[in-house]
């Protein structure tokens, strides 16, 4: 179902979140005070404006409460816009607000001012390269909570054409596989697996469970 989503503030961030929303055939409102950064989104948005989102009046033109998602993406460059345009938006019905923080005091203030989510996304991608630095094997582990990772990693050859019930993986490594991606002539196919599905040469396996689990599983088994 095709949604629409506000981004508010077009930085590095918010400018590859617009696109990339929008690529999915979602409809995207980009907004920032900068002219030049709305002019670049406008080339693949539905609609850019420019304008200052913590003026209360040009804010509301937006309709943030019409919207599925209003994310405000401003960064360090704007922490008190940043808490204002939050703010805002809860204040005019906005049903989810994602906002951008840089810092633990931001993300603190952010959940006070009403946002139902709050992201970092510089904190959440050196996460997951510590993953990709330490755990060779793994193209890359990404954690879910406490002790929980979603991994991926090539197949071991040792797991190749044997069906994921022989395997017993949740039993003997604590994963669980939720999908698999397997390279055709065109590019990949993307394979929902159960019980029965067998693993092949070159299988990228996305798995569910321990932090650390997938790591231990290639090295026992590659």
């Amino acid at each position: 179902m095709k949604r629409q989503i506000l981004v508010i503030g077009l930085g590095q961030f918010g400018m590859a979140l617009a696109r990339a929303v929008s690529d999915r055939g979602h409809e995207v409102l980009a907004v920032d005070r900068n002219a030049e950064r709305v002019q670049e989104a406008s080339t693949f948005v539905d609609q850019a404006v420019a304008l200052d989102a913590t003026d209360e009046h040009a804010l509301a033109r937006l309709a943030p409460e019409r919207r599925d998602v209003v994310v405000s993406a401003i960064g360090d460059e704007g922490r008190e816009a940043a808490i204002i345009v939050t703010a805002l938006c809860r204040q005019m019905g906005a049903r989810h607000v994602v906002a951008r923080a840089t810092d633990s005091v931001m993300e603190r203030i952010l959940t006070l001012v009403g946002a139902h989510e709050v992201v970092n996304p510089e904190k959440a991608y050196g996460q997951r390269l510590a993953g990709r630095l330490l755990f060779t094997g793994v193209i890359e582990e990404t954690p879910l909570g406490p002790g929980l990772a979603v991994a991926e990693f090539v197949a071991p050859g040792a797991i190749v054409g044997r069906s994921l019930a022989q395997l017993e993986l949740p039993r003997r490594f604590a994963v669980t596989v939720v999908a698999v991606r397997r390279q055709n002539e065109t590019g990949a196919d993307v394979i929902m697996p159960d019980a029965a599905t067998f693993v092949a040469a070159g299988d990228v396996l996305v798995v569910v469970g321990k932090a650390g689990a997938a790591q231990e599983l290639v090295e026992r088994l590659g």
